[in-house]
């Protein structure tokens, strides 16, 4: 047990704003988005009120259950996606934050909770069905600082991208970034503490 807040020892960036130059990508950061207070808050919230599930996934020729654990909030009427209508009201006051920055709507949000340096996600690019032929997907983590990687599906040359994603960042992936490019969060054998990354998305209602 831990004699003090976890949250008096998460880094919350100090990189300011960047619009990273690399093709085939719309990629915009922003350090502190989410001040220190406001961060220590949300993170706190929603790691001891979300209910947080495993969930099971394919991997090659048999079925694994995801290192992670996860929540799903909609606006949407599908079934299959387990949708939860009631929307926190911190997961709506962070919705409109990332929505008067971005100046794009979204109906549903996706939260990822890595619980310790065993938990990641692999090479991917997001599947969810967007309202929109670009995909934009707007994350905030609030946590422990872990790596987030992008690499490009053609041009094997291009070293991957490789970003830091603090307490309280905010990234958004938007444009073609999804379709020309993988991303993924690499476990690490580091002792680390639990990180909650949240992505905000546009799927279709029907």
């Amino acid at each position: 047990m831990m004699l003090f807040d976890d949250t008096e020892i998460f880094s919350s960036g100090c990189g300011g704003r960047k619009i990273f130059d690399a093709p085939d990508t719309d990629l915009l950061l922003i350090d502190n988005f989410f001040n220190k207070e406001e961060s220590d808050h949300y993170y706190n919230f929603l790691l001891h009120t979300t209910q947080w599930r495993e969930y099971e996934m394919p991997m090659y020729d048999k079925v694994v259950t995801a290192p992670r654990m996860i929540a799903w909030y909609g606006d949407t009427n599908r079934p299959e996606r387990k949708s939860n209508p009631d929307w926190p009201s911190e997961l709506l006051v962070i919705r409109d934050r990332v929505e008067q920055e971005t100046r794009i709507q979204f109906n549903a949000v996706l939260l990822n909770l890595y619980r310790n340096g065993g938990d990641g996600v692999g090479w991917h690019s997001d599947k969810t069905s967007s309202s929109n032929k670009n995909m934009n997907i707007a994350s905030v983590t609030f946590g422990e600082t872990r790596m987030f990687r992008l690499r490009h599906k053609v041009l094997k040359h291009m070293p991957p991208i490789e970003i830091p994603l603090h307490h309280g960042t905010f990234l958004l992936m938007a444009g073609n970034t999804n379709t020309w490019w993988e991303h993924q969060v690499p476990k690490t054998a580091r002792p680390v503490l639990p990180r909650i990354n949240l992505t905000f998305r546009q799927v279709r209602e029907i």
